[in-house]
């Protein structure tokens, strides 16, 4: 676990372990919280899937969050295209003068 003086704290926590077809599946999660004088944000995302089989063996397998990824990929579009569109403004403003 991560603590800053901020209040800001990076949290793993592990949910009840399920017993499946001689597998032992416990879901993994990763927690971002920050906390003030009058209250918290807390932000929770799965991060993993932890498999234990009957032969002792541990594995861990992690879980790709594709809703977060494209989210990152289509702000980084959002911020070329006015980055762009700024300097093309800017271009045409000079132009014109």
């Amino acid at each position: 676990m991560f603590r800053a003086n901020t209040g800001l704290q990076r949290q793993r926590a592990l949910g009840t372990p399920r017993r499946v077809e001689g597998l032992t599946v416990t879901p993994e999660s990763q927690a971002l919280v920050f906390r003030w004088p009058r209250g918290a944000w807390v932000w929770n995302r799965p991060a993993a899937i932890r498999v234990e089989r009957d032969d002792g063996t541990t594995e861990r397998l992690p879980i790709v969050d594709v809703t977060r990824i494209s989210q990152w990929v289509l702000g980084g579009l959002a911020a070329l295209f006015a980055v762009v569109s700024l300097g093309l403004t800017v271009r045409n403003l000079k132009e014109r003068s």
